[in-house]
C-alpha cells in the first residue's frame, strides 16, 4: 500500500527513473492580466467632468479624510464637487501610467499630488504648480495635498494655478 503512494524512491540510489507526467490534469495556466484588466482602475467619484486627481497615500485606499476634507473645499472653490472628479490612488495602481489613465477615464485634466509627472510615466518633467498642456490634456504638478492644507503659501500657489485653470 505504501509503495503505491510513492512510486519513486524517497532515497536516491543513482539510478536514473522515467518520470510520468499525470497527463489528464494539465497544470493550470497563470498568467499576466489581460489588457481590458490592466484598463481597469478604481477610482472614487463620478468623473462627469474628466478631471483627474492622482495621489500616492499606503495607508488609505483613496485618501484619508482630512485630506478629502481639503480637496472637497478645494474643489467647491472652483465650482467642483467629487461628481466631477476621479481619485486615483496610484498605490493601489502602481503600474498605471497617464497613457492608461487617460485613454480609460478620458481625463482633460489631471491633477498630480506628490505624484513626479516621470514617475506617471509622462516623458515630460515639470515643476510644482506650472500648468502644462501635454497630449491634449492639461497636468498641474503640486505637493501633497497633506503638506498644501496646512501652508498659507502653498495654498496660494495652488490657488494661482487653479484660477489659471478653470478661469476663475
Amino acid at each position: 500500500m505504501i509503495a503505491s503512494l510513492y512510486p519513486s524512491s524517497l532515497v536516491q540510489t543513482g539510478e536514473e527513473r522515467q518520470v510520468i507526467v499525470n497527463k489528464e490534469t494539465p497544470p493550470e495556466k497563470i498568467g499576466a492580466p489581460s489588457k481590458e484588466e490592466n484598463r481597469k482602475f478604481r477610482f472614487l467619484g463620478e468623473n462627469r467632468k474628466q478631471i483627474l486627481v492622482m495621489v500616492d497615500y499606503s495607508d488609505a485606499v483613496f485618501l484619508p479624510e482630512e485630506e478629502l476634507a481639503f480637496l472637497t473645499t478645494m474643489l467647491s472653490a472652483c465650482k467642483l464637487d467629487l461628481g466631477d472628479i476621479a481619485i486615483v490612488n496610484r498605490h493601489q495602481h502602481p503600474d498605471g501610467n497617464y497613457k492608461q489613465l487617460l485613454s480609460t477615464l478620458n481625463s482633460k485634466i489631471i491633477f498630480l499630488f506628490g505624484v513626479p509627472p516621470l514617475s506617471f510615466g509622462l516623458p515630460i518633467d515639470f515643476p510644482h504648480y506650472q500648468v502644462q498642456n501635454f497630449s491634449n490634456a492639461t497636468f498641474l504638478y503640486s505637493p501633497r495635498l497633506e503638506e498644501t492644507k496646512d501652508d498659507g503659501i502653498l495654498k496660494s500657489k495652488l490657488w494661482v494655478s487653479l484660477r489659471r485653470i478653470f478661469g476663475i
